[in-house]
């Protein structure tokens, strides 16, 4: 037993010698020359040691038992990312042949993706699903549709979209609304897909739209969002619109951010800029947000008809004032309940249609642009208009205005236009302050020039100071076509100060 045993050994130790020479120089042993890897070699020398001991087995005839080598556990392998990359369905990154059946496809196979629970009640959470557009340039005839409603927590990003010439000009390049046409095949797979789904009052929630440039080729807008819910647009190039570069209707809650628009590629000076047509961003809902957007040519750079939005870091230059051009327009007379706020207007205005509660403070107006207040039924409650900056040719255009064409102001409270420094326009405001100095006893201070609704003041305070010995009694004699009138008893010179608010 003692020499089975010093036999094994002397092989053991000639094997290890063996294999130490093998792994300096594989070409002198023919038996491990196709041996690539440490695997390879370390499965091999497994396979001859449990021939050495079979050897053993053999020579001594007794019965030993063997325990299988323990092998390396292996690892879960981690659930695969939800990233579905375009080209791997076919679409051409190239933009020389139309993508959008490929597109489709991987946003089909995003939604038949795992679940991971639901968000909102009857939205279905896709776990932060990515369609990866690789950098990609995709040429697209149909609008990208997601293939049902009823989920949320997915992002399209990082790529390019251009439309065809042949894509439809009343369509937009991604379209976040319930699907109204497709093939019977289609209508199938999503009643099968809806089958799945609890009803919701959105459409779908938490739909993340990120680093894109989307070209509408004069066909058509671009983005379209459709009672959804948390929608965000986030880093996107939209050019070439006709009809709306991002239109938002119904839903709650769409942010659009660090965003770049414009009907035509320019910056400013365009030949062409009388006839740019188009809005860029249509708000139609309500609690949304722009933030830190540029708009370089529209007709219109955002339209306003839902409450409650914030607009805030804007910049539009999208259309001149003089050419017919409009950079804000809030057209909800009534309840206006918007927040403008750190916007710079170059060039171009803001016109709001019988403002209530609307704030417009801390921006930056070049070039003559104004705000004009327009009455449809006659109502302005609740107006903020303070500590703006505007700059303009020195052409006596005013700082705010009136436009009464359809019926004068007539329900005019807490209107508050002040605080707001001019140069090379005219100022307007709602509160004024002037003085007049003489000998006399009557006393006119006008605030015609300056005071924003004609014919109206509704408080008036004033100081007298006079040097000389009398000490005169004075009073408040009239206060109307925005004059003051202030009288004395008895002759005297002296200094008369006054502040009148409209509202």
């Amino acid at each position: 037993m003692a020499k089975n045993a010093f036999v094994l050994s002397m092989i053991l130790g000639m094997a290890s010698l063996l294999i130490f020479h093998i792994s300096g120089d594989y070409s002198r042993v023919d038996q491990f020359s196709a041996a690539r890897n440490y695997h390879d070699q370390m499965r091999q020398l497994q396979a001859f040691k449990a021939s050495l001991i079979g050897v053993r087995l053999v020579s001594s005839g007794s019965p030993i038992s063997l325990s299988p080598s323990p092998s390396p556990s292996r690892q879960a392998e981690p659930a695969p990312p939800h990233v579905y990359r375009v080209t791997e369905y076919g679409a051409d990154p190239t933009g020389k042949s139309d993508s959008t059946e490929a597109l489709n496809k991987a946003i089909a196979d995003a939604f038949q993706g795992p679940s991971e629970g639901s968000l909102i009640e009857g939205i279905n959470n896709l776990g932060g699903a990515q369609i990866n557009l690789e950098g990609g340039n995709y040429l697209i005839s149909k609008p990208l549709r997601l293939p049902a409603t009823g989920v949320g927590n997915l992002m399209i990003h990082g790529g390019t979209l251009r439309a065809s010439d042949d894509f439809p000009t009343d369509g937009y390049l991604i379209d976040l609304s319930a699907s109204s046409t497709s093939t019977s095949q289609e209508d199938n797979k999503q009643s099968s897909l809806n089958s799945q789904l609890v009803s919701s009052s959105y459409n779908y929630e938490y739909i993340t739209l990120k680093d894109l440039m989307l070209d509408s080729n004069y066909r058509g807008g671009g983005i379209s969002v459709v009672n959804s819910l948390r929608t965000s647009i986030d880093n996107c190039y939209i050019a070439h619109f006709t009809t709306n570069g991002i239109l938002v209707q119904g839903g709650h809650e769409t942010y659009i951010r660090n965003s770049f628009l414009g009907q035509h590629i320019t910056a400013g000076g365009d030949a062409g800029e009388k006839s740019f047509t188009g809005t860029a961003i249509n708000l139609k809902g309500n609690d949304n947000a722009v933030t830190d957007v540029v708009i370089f040519s529209a007709a219109i750079g955002i339209m306003v008809s839902g409450q409650a939005n914030t607009l805030s870091g804007v910049h539009c230059y999208n259309k001149a004032t003089g050419f017919g051009g409009t950079g804000i327009y809030l057209k909800l007379p009534g309840l206006t309940q918007t927040r403008i706020v750190n916007s710079y207007m170059d060039y171009t205005g803001i016109v709001a249609e019988d403002p209530v509660q609307l704030h417009i403070s801390s921006s930056f107006f070049l070039g003559d642009a104004f705000i004009l207040l327009k009455s449809i039924n006659g109502v302005a409650n609740g107006v903020n208009i303070v500590d703006n900056m505007f700059s303009g040719s020195d052409s006596g255009v005013e700082i705010v205005q009136l436009d009464q064409t359809k019926g004068a102001f007539k329900e005019i409270d807490q209107v508050v236009v002040d605080r707001n420094n001019v140069k090379g326009m005219k100022m307007k405001a709602t509160v004024a302050r002037r003085g007049v100095e003489g000998n006399g006893r009557l006393w006119t201070v006008d605030f015609s020039s300056v005071l924003l609704f004609p014919n109206l003041i509704k408080h008036v305070q004033y100081s007298m100071s006079t040097s000389g010995s009398s000490f005169p009694s004075h009073a408040l004699r009239n206060a109307s076509e925005n004059r003051v009138v202030i009288e004395s008893d008895v002759r005297v010179p002296a200094n008369v100060f006054v502040t009148v608010d409209q509202c």
